[in-house]
């Protein structure tokens, strides 16, 4: 696998935002995550997207993690937050997210955050064991989805 940095607006972002959209849908039943995004608070050094791609270069895996502040979402000065990690089925199982995890908690540290956070639902139990497993704990609630009882939050110091 290559995992490459790219803009969050890139057609091949664009295309796996777009399936793991479908996927929050079929899950939770509406229209997928509202949270407003936008390809600026990825762009080094205030965030980062990464693409996984396999041998023949289709995107298999994408993540990203964006710069916060405190203020009134519940996040705290020097926040990284963890954005669209998203495997396509047929790639599950090979340890991508894990990859992707650890390279965006690199990329944060090196740029001086001091702590991940991340924002999943309790409908994602996948998701919940990867940032179990990978030293993640919870925490208040945060961001959009803060209010909503089936959001869970986690963070993890850098």
């Amino acid at each position: 696998m290559n995992i490459r940095s790219v803009p969050f607006d890139h057609p091949d972002a664009v295309k796996l935002n777009d399936q793991v959209q479908a996927e929050y849908a079929e899950r939770y039943g509406d229209d997928g995550d509202a949270t407003p995004l936008d390809a600026a608070m990825f762009a080094p050094p205030l965030g980062l997207y990464l693409i996984a791609y396999d041998g023949q270069d289709r995107p298999v895996a994408t993540g990203g993690w964006r710069t916060q502040e405190e203020n009134d979402e519940g996040y705290s000065d020097g926040d990284a937050e963890l954005k669209r990690m998203y495997v396509i089925p047929e790639a599950r199982g090979l340890g991508l997210a894990r990859r992707m995890l650890a390279a965006l908690e690199d990329d944060a540290r090196a740029a001086g955050r001091a702590r991940m956070v991340l924002e999943t639902g309790s409908k994602q139990p996948e998701a919940v064991s990867l940032y179990r497993s990978s030293g993640y704990e919870p925490c208040v609630k945060f961001g959009y989805y803060r209010f909503h009882e089936l959001s869970l939050c986690y963070a993890k110091a850098l």
